[in-house]
């Protein structure tokens, strides 16, 4: 095993932090690129005719999946050593259905608002600065929700666990899930097509 590379000390803290910021802007670099710094590419997923962040995404999130899966099973990645988030419920259900409606109101998601505030798009900026008051509320507000913040706790929760399958078997149903989703999103972007005008 060599990976995590940080945890079994393949650089220090400030390495990390040069990585993470090369990472962070090659990712960025890439989202502009692909028209992810756009409020109306974004918000063409709620209308179903242009469902490329869907599909990004998705390639993303699975691309990811295989490659810790792969590496893991031939002896280069502890799995054990990967951070995870604990999964606390029930916030994270209010955080996702805040997100959502942030998402569809102001036309970004935290990631894409720095990217259109980065190019110079106004509206990124002004989602940038919502983004950081709301930061700025909640850890004020803290104390009042920490109750309901830590509730729900089921610890370092996967999905193999959560489902009592093996790994191996909920990587290929994702897998499976996926080419499902890419076809049937092209009959939905058909389906629901609107004029060059409207858009």
């Amino acid at each position: 095993m060599n990976a995590p590379f940080y945890k079994f000390g393949a650089f220090g803290d400030e390495a990390s932090l040069v990585i993470a910021f090369v990472i962070g802007t090659g990712f960025g670099f890439f989202l502009e690129r692909s028209g992810f710094g756009s409020a109306r590419k974004l918000t063409a997923q709620f209308y179903l005719d242009d469902l490329a962040v869907f599909k990004v995404m998705f390639t993303a999130i699975v691309t990811a999946m295989l490659g810790v899966f792969y590496l893991s099973w031939l002896g280069i990645m502890d799995l054990a050593l990967v951070d995870l988030v604990t999964t606390n419920l029930w916030p994270q259900l209010v955080g996702g259905l805040v997100l959502g409606f942030g998402f569809v109101v102001g036309g970004y998601c935290p990631g894409t608002s720095l990217v259109a505030a980065v190019t110079g798009r106004i509206d990124g900026m002004v989602f940038v600065l919502g983004v950081l008051a709301g930061i700025f509320a909640f850890g004020e507000a803290f104390p009042l929700v920490k109750g309901f913040y830590e509730s729900g706790d089921f610890g370092r929760l996967t999905l193999p666990q959560a489902l009592h399958l093996p790994y191996g078997l909920v990587v290929f149903l994702v897998v499976v899930m996926a080419v499902g989703a890419f076809m049937g999103s092209g009959w939905v972007e058909r389906r629901f097509a609107r004029p060059a005008a409207e858009r």
